[in-house]
């Protein structure tokens, strides 16, 4: 195989192919939509069926995992995680270390910061400053 593939085994002893991204060089499992003009960097995974939308940046060590959808301009900080079936908004921000759990729901332009934890299926609206907003 050609130098922009990778081949990884994962926990269940399944091979799975990662192509690195143009902009960035992270890799993007096969299966998985990232728009031509998003970033992703080294040492960040997008795994199968994920979509990422334009002008989003996934920082350095970031796992954006299967279905998860990452709205356009949305800034993802190094070493977040991104549950499967998570779905963020546009232009939100998340941060460092920061956990969004499966089928968690940012809302368009939130600001979620460093380290925190989104529940599974939580859904979650925040100001510009990262305050959260009444449901």
């Amino acid at each position: 195989m050609g130098k922009n593939y990778v081949d990884i085994e994962n926990d269940q002893g399944e091979t799975l192919r990662y192509r690195k991204h143009v902009n960035g060089r992270g890799l993007i499992a096969h299966g998985a939509k990232v728009h031509p003009t998003a970033i992703v960097e080294a040492g960040a995974y997008v795994e199968p069926g994920a979509q990422i939308a334009a002008g989003a940046r996934i920082g350095r060590g970031a796992w954006i995992e299967a279905e998860a959808m990452i709205g356009p301009e949305v800034h993802i900080a190094p070493h977040a995680h991104v549950g499967p079936g998570a779905v963020i908004g546009g232009g939100a921000r998340i941060g460092v270390r920061t956990n969004i759990g499966a089928n968690a729901r940012v809302a368009v332009n939130s600001l979620i910061r460093d380290d925190e934890t989104i529940a599974d299926g939580e859904r979650v609206a925040t100001d510009r400053r990262g305050f959260r907003l009444a449901a």
